[in-house]
């Protein structure tokens, strides 16, 4: 076997100095002249290329969370190589992941019903990393659906939606989630009105019956989790609240919400009435809701509340009275509403407007403070005089959207959705500083950190609605452009195009990636939708099979190469739970689980346990698999599920061998053993007499590979045990199982090995 082995590698380093004297032959025979000749690359798109380009096993250094819109997910990417590293889902059923698959993840998704009613899609637009003192932690993310009031936390520990909440008072909403700076609320706006509770009126009665609102969601950052029964509601005009953005340094404590339709306008074109667009266009301005929030915490917790679907609502009459609210007039139609770093200014740009208008909220404040005001709104609302609260207001371009903050103090960064231009200006001097065009119709856009108190500059990424001519034409559905531009310099650089197959996203966020410090694998038996321990999880030893009834509990494990138990007996109409504990140690050995013609997939990453619930509704002998390919021994990861037709008696319970072994086999695959303990020994030499224990990833391998070799010892004694009795057939199998344990660990081995080898790891003593 050692001969074996050894011939192997020759082989296989054979094959790696042919490939690499092609490589070399390769590139000498085309330069990099010749390249760029053959291409038409210019100089200027060879370094646009070197900034995004990293290598193989490089890694970013910031991580984006794009909204995954109509598919109800958020996608993942890094900066700047834009390379997409996952979609996780947030109200959508997505098989590779389980996501409402498993009976853990079908639990969070029961619970995202609105009015009873199971709803699988969902709207995503802006999803909210976690703040501490206002600056991005990445610990949580926030992500809402604005087709149905609902906001998803998202674990950040290991990229999986653990809980959804519907708001009981709102018939949708866009304006969330955004965060207060220690994410002590996530906030959430309405976005069309309706009577609050989603409760009956008729249009004709629209101005004293339908109603805004903006919802302030406790959140216990301990738990993960958002607490309805400690958050709370202030009832607004029926203007169609749009974004938000909490304040922040001397702005903390208050938050800011704009809107548009303030003619509160109902269309009717069957009626022959101009349509809502004219409708909600004709005045020059609309209202920037100016909210007290931290007194408005108060007044909540003082009981001065309305409950409406059991939730406390903070009434206009109430939020008049104890000076929570403040309305100024901002451009018409807005779309985006954003705090500076100190917390001092905060812009708005009108898209049926050509200005970004700065506002000044200690001017706000002052206001505020004396008493001085326009009037009020139809439903006694106070309202700042605009000149008495802006600060400046720049002529960018046609189509001002959204906003988000440079590095470089004063400098901010808006998107011009009808010029498709993004422009760079100076919200202090009040002066336009470059522009870029983009392709096309740029939404919104993000830089790096852009919305926190410590913006990182870099890279800005414009989030674009149509792509048009900019990639391979794959039918009359295009994919979105997320363009990276790079702002390091005096001038905007464009650097890439990254086509988006995936819904319309809207809003993202960007974190510096080393913030991040995600999950390699899971504490031993994680329920990973709670985060907790799963009461169902065993370890190997521990699977078992129980029976309660017609209810059938199968308790198993997963591991390379196989699933235990493996023949699983049940009769036709019982229900069957597959709870499935990977026992993995090693990094990215993923299982999954599927049965045959059963709508079930388990995504198994190591530690985790998840479960799979079908009703045996069929008599028949149904095939379960790994769907995860994890060895080269995956497609002989599999079992039977044998559903025994009702009356059914079992005739023998003997199973016909398909190939029969002797003592001469068991001798033969026994020394093959030994040889192959002997390359593990020299490995686990190898490893022991490095510093092997100053690297946690290798720690955890050597846990993996101690397991495996302890599997090993059971099947060799179970061998031996065999042979001793003469049972030739069964000896050798057993002794096949052993040999399979020690090449797992081996290959865990030589992971390990090569990873100390790559990280200088030193000889001890």
């Amino acid at each position: 076997m050692t001969n074996n082995i050894r011939k192997r590698l020759a082989a296989t380093a054979g094959v790696v100095t042919l490939g690499l004297g092609l490589t070399v032959n390769a590139v000498s025979a085309e330069n990099l002249d010749e390249v760029m000749a053959r291409r038409g690359l210019s100089q200027q798109d060879l370094l646009a290329a070197a900034k995004t380009y990293t290598p193989s096993g490089g890694r970013d250094e910031f991580i984006v969370f794009s909204s995954g819109g109509q598919s109800g997910q958020v996608i993942v990417y890094g900066v700047p190589s834009m390379r997409i590293l996952k979609y996780v889902s947030a109200f959508t059923p997505e098989p590779w992941q389980g996501f409402g698959f498993d009976e853990e993840s079908k639990a969070i998704l029961e619970s995202a019903k609105v009015d009873g009613r199971e709803i699988q899609w969902g709207d995503t637009h802006h999803p909210a990393i976690t703040e501490t003192d206002g600056d991005l932690d990445g610990e949580w993310l926030f992500i809402n659906d604005k087709s149905a009031p609902r906001i998803a936390v998202i674990s950040l520990h290991d990229f999986e939606t653990q809980q959804i909440v519907v708001n009981p008072i709102m018939q949708s909403e866009h304006g969330g989630a955004f965060v207060t700076p220690n994410s002590e609320y996530v906030i959430e706006a309405a976005q069309y009105p309706g009577v609050l509770g989603r409760g009956f009126a008729p249009l004709s009665e629209f101005n004293e019956k339908f109603r805004g609102a903006v919802t302030y969601w406790k959140f216990d950052r301990e738990a993960g989790r958002i607490q309805p029964g400690q958050s709370f509601s202030l009832e607004l005009p029926p203007y169609s609240q749009d974004l938000s953005d909490a304040g922040k340094g001397v702005s903390e404590g208050w938050s800011f919400t704009n809107s548009f339709c303030a003619e509160r306008y109902v269309g009717g074109i069957e009626l022959g009435r101009p349509p809502f667009e004219a409708g909600c266009s004709q005045a020059d301005t609309d209202f920037l809701h100016v909210i007290n929030w931290r007194k408005a915490e108060e007044v909540y917790k003082a009981g001065k509340v309305t409950m409406i679907n059991d939730h406390p609502v903070i009434m206009m009459d109430t939020a008049i009275a104890e000076g929570l609210v403040y309305l100024i007039a901002e451009p018409k139609s807005p779309h985006g509403v954003d705090v500076s770093p100190n917390g001092e200014y905060i812009i708005v740009g009108g898209k049926l407007d050509t200005h970004g208008s700065v506002y000044s909220f200690s001017k706000i404040q002052a206001a505020i403070e004396a008493g001085k005001f326009a009037g009020t709104d139809p439903y006694g609302l106070p309202i700042i005089a605009m000149e008495d609260a802006i600060h400046v207001q720049v002529p960018l371009g046609l189509g001002p959207l959204h906003t988000q903050y440079d590095s470089r103090e004063c400098n901010v960064f808006t998107s011009l959705y009808v010029d498709s231009q993004v422009v760079r200006w100076d919200y202090c001097e009040g002066k336009v500083l470059d522009k870029i065009s983009i392709h096309y119709n740029i939404g919104h856009l993000v830089a790096m950190e852009g919305e926190g108190v410590n913006p990182k500059g870099k890279y800005l990424i414009s989030l674009n609605k149509l792509a048009i001519d900019r990639f391979n034409p794959v039918g009359p559905l295009h994919p979105q452009n997320h363009q990276l531009i790079d702002i390091s310099g005096d001038k905007m650089e464009l650097l890439y195009d990254m086509p988006i197959p995936l819904g319309e996203p809207h809003y993202a966020t960007a974190i510096a990636a080393e913030k991040l410090k995600p999950l390699v694998r899971y504490r031993y038996g994680t329920n990973s939708r709670t985060g907790g321990k799963h009461e169902g999880a065993v370890r190997p030893g521990q699977e078992r099979i129980e029976r309660d009834g017609t209810h059938v509990k199968v308790y198993m494990t997963a591991i390379r190469s196989h699933f235990t138990p493996e023949i699983v007996e049940v009769n036709e109409g019982d229900t069957v739970e597959f709870i499935v504990t990977n026992s993995e140690r090693a990094e990215d050995e993923t299982h999954g689980f599927a049965v045959s013609t059963y709508n079930v997939n388990l995504s198994l990453e190591p530690g985790k346990t998840a479960t799979a619930k079908i009703v045996a509704d069929q008599a028949g002998v149904f095939s379960f698999y790994c769907t995860e390919f994890c060895s080269a021994l995956h497609l002989e990861m599999t079992g039977f599920l044998v559903v025994k037709p009702e009356g059914y008696q079992e005739a023998s319970a003997e199973i016909s061998e398909g190939t029969s072994y002797t003592q001469a086999d068991y001798d033969k695959q026994y020394q093959t053993n030994l040889d192959t303990q002997a390359v593990i020994d020299s490995v686990v030499a190898y490893i022991t007499g490095r510093n092997f224990k100053d690297f946690p990833e290798v720690v955890s391998l050597v846990e993996d590979a101690v397991d495996q070799l302890n599997f090993a010892a059971e099947a060799r004694a179970k061998a031996e045990e065999t042979a001793q009795a003469g049972d030739w057939q069964n000896a050798t199998l057993w002794a096949g199982q052993w040999w399979q344990y020690q090449v797992k660990a081996a290959d865990i081995g030589l992971r390990a090995k090569t990873f100390l080898d790559e990280h200088g790891a030193v000889v001890v003593e």
